[in-house]
């Protein structure tokens, strides 16, 4: 996904929390630009909803600074929850009350006048698909329509940004697709910045025009997926899938690739070969393929994916520190 604005509407500097012996954030440096959807990626654990609490003003950093939508949450914590909505991880509402009907709490919590609450409230429970269970007892709905109306509730007051804090944990996979389109829409059509915390991997991937991934309070990497991908690759050995149709010889192929100068590795897959070498070898192996009569079904380099990139710098970060 593209960014038009490259404006940043969310900054750190050396932002760091304190829980007496315990580090939950060490000096996080991170700037978030408007209209994007970025993905804080971690295990539990690994400082994110610690990080969002900062940004909220909720709790006070130990040292460093922060800065959202041009206010400082420390000292104008009101200002920073005016421009924010919020979904925390375990969303509550009031269960005698319909959808609508905390809706409408939450607008008078913001000062909002009934009649455009109630223009809003219209828009926002047709967009998250709830406008035929608007008038039920919200403590009737499902885990994904408590999350559907989490959103209503984070957008009534029209935030520029919006905060989500694992969002989709204890979604069925329909739920989790439905949620995440209805986020996508929102950062689309709205021009809404998102940030998303997540410790699942793949739906960060869908989602996120980058992603932060933090790991014992530190931020270990942040960009696009394809382009830690990218550096992970410059970095490493090279790994390149061969394909062949049934008709080649197995044992005569992997005796061509094995011969290959830098060759690390050869692992058979169910129909492939994964080649791990000291650099790119394809042109090598085709020769060598075609110069036995061997033609592959297919050859790719295969690139470094999220969960490669995660365990990479999941394993960086829990190394002993001397």
């Amino acid at each position: 996904m593209g960014r038009e604005a490259e404006q940043s509407v969310v900054s750190t500097r050396g932002l760091t929390k304190r829980y007496r012996e315990v580090v939950a954030v060490d000096g996080l440096d991170l700037s978030v630009d408007e209209g994007e959807v970025f993905g804080f990626l971690g295990p539990n654990g690994a400082g994110k909803t610690t990080t969002i609490l900062m940004l909220l003003g909720l709790t006070e950093p130990t040292t460093g600074s922060a800065e959202v939508a041009g206010h400082d949450p420390v000292r104008e914590p009101l200002a920073v929850k005016s421009v924010v909505g919020y979904l925390p991880e375990n969303v509550g509402f009031y269960p005698d009350l319909t959808g609508r009907q905390n809706l409408s709490f939450t607008a008078r919590l913001n000062g909002i006048p009934r009649r455009v609450a109630e223009e809003r409230m219209d828009a926002l429970l047709r967009q998250v698909g709830l406008e035929n269970a608007a008038d039920r007892a919200a403590g009737k709905y499902s885990r994904g329509m408590r999350q559907r109306l989490g959103i209503a509730d984070a957008l009534i007051k029209e935030p520029s940004i919006l905060i989500l804090d694992e969002p989709t944990i204890g979604l069925d996979p329909d739920g989790i697709r439905e949620f995440l389109e209805l986020i996508r829409g929102l950062s689309r059509d709205r021009g809404i910045t998102v940030i998303l915390s997540s410790h699942l991997l793949h739906q960060v991937q869908e989602i996120c025009d980058r992603v932060g991934i933090l790991v014992r309070g530190k931020l270990m990497a942040v960009g696009p997926v394809e382009t830690l991908g990218r550096q992970l690759d410059a970095g490493s050995d090279s790994k390149m899938e061969i394909g062949f149709g049934p008709e080649v010889n197995a044992e005569e192929a992997e005796q061509a690739l094995r011969g290959l100068q830098g060759v690390q590795d050869l692992t058979r897959e169910t129909d492939y070969w994964l080649v791990r070498s000291d650099g790119d070898l394809r042109r090598e192996a085709v020769s060598a393929l075609w110069g036995r009569g061997m033609v592959p079904v297919h050859l790719r380099l295969r690139h470094y994916g999220l969960n490669e990139i995660y365990v990479h710098y999941f394993r960086e970060g829990v190394e002993p520190r001397g």
